[in-house]
């Protein structure tokens, strides 16, 4: 049985400026109506992101066989030419010429305070691609992408019997209650982190135990506070991996899924499945951007029989 696992969800490029000052030295609470600043951003720096491209990047890191289905605009050969020199296949990456891919600008302050902007572009063609054309795989993933493709994509799967990880991230206020319930019912398996899963729950109607009993598993993550799985009618804790430096969380959570899938494609069983995710988690933590953490597999293979006393 093939172990390729298809990455449905969304190519970026993400433009990091730091500002040196304080958001709030210059933004006035009761001027917030009438807005026109401007921050001097003395360094800049643009990193390959969408989540399709870190879970895939991740996953290959564990020797796993990742396929993206996302779409590029006009701007996206660099990140065609990365993925391939890679390893990882690009023939389900779709080309739209008029858009420009996917961009996130995000300025942060001293404080870390956060203002960003985010350009959908192509990514918003993504029900243009169809999970039938990637071919026989093990699993899927629906992460964040356009909200069509994401619907569209479930949608293909099902029919297909391919089991797939819903993963809605922050696109999840997207969806309505009616639209979310029908994403589970049709989901093998499900990750949010603590905020995502009580959102979801609101809009659903459903509670923790109505939504684990409509899957094979799911998973919440809650940060430095670890993550359980909810699998089998029992509830799995898994600890958190202490990172070496806490430098830049974009990406955490992408890395963990890819973890998630590799554990998933090669039968390692829940326990040891959620703490691959978790450890791979706390080595992205530890490195600016989403794509920039390079561990040789072996070094992760240590690395997690340092953390949890045996080899995965």
């Amino acid at each position: 049985m093939t172990k390729t696992s298809l990455i449905c969800g969304s190519l970026a490029f993400d433009t990091i400026m730091q500002f040196e000052g304080r958001f709030s030295e210059s933004l006035l609470a009761d001027q917030l109506h009438k807005v026109n600043v401007s921050f001097l951003v003395p360094t800049m720096r643009t990193e390959f992101g969408g989540c399709s491209g870190n879970i895939a990047y991740n996953l290959k890191l564990l020797g796993g066989e990742p396929v993206i289905m996302g779409v590029i605009g006009q701007d996206g050969g660099p990140y065609l030419e990365r993925l391939q020199t890679l390893g990882i296949p690009t023939a389900n990456i779709l080309t739209k010429a008029a858009s420009y891919t996917a961009q996130c600008f995000v300025t942060a302050d001293a404080d870390n305070n956060q203002i960003n902007a985010f350009h959908p572009g192509a990514m918003s063609f993504a029900h243009e691609n169809n999970v039938a054309d990637a071919g026989p795989v093990r699993i899927a993933i629906i992460s964040p992408d356009g909200h069509e493709g994401m619907l569209k994509h479930a949608k293909d799967c099902f029919e297909l019997g391919v089991p797939f990880m819903f993963d809605p991230g922050q696109q999840l206020p997207m969806f309505n209650g009616t639209q979310l319930t029908d994403f589970i019912n049709k989901a093998t398996y499900l990750t949010a982190n603590d905020y995502e899963i009580e959102l979801l729950m609101e809009r659903t109607g459903l509670s923790l135990s109505d939504i684990a009993g409509r899957l094979t598993a799911l998973i919440v993550t809650r940060g430095e506070q670890g993550s359980e799985i909810y699998a089998g009618g029992t509830r799995i804790d898994i600890p958190p991996v202490k990172a070496d430096a806490v430098l830049d969380p974009t990406g955490c959570g992408d890395a963990y899924r890819a973890g998630l899938l590799l554990g998933i494609t090669n039968e390692l069983g829940w326990e040891t499945t959620g703490r691959l995710a978790s450890l791979m988690g706390a080595i992205k933590i530890a490195h600016q951007g989403g794509q920039n953490h390079k561990p040789i597999l072996a070094e992760i293979g240590d690395r997690f029989q340092a953390a949890f006393g045996y080899r995965y």
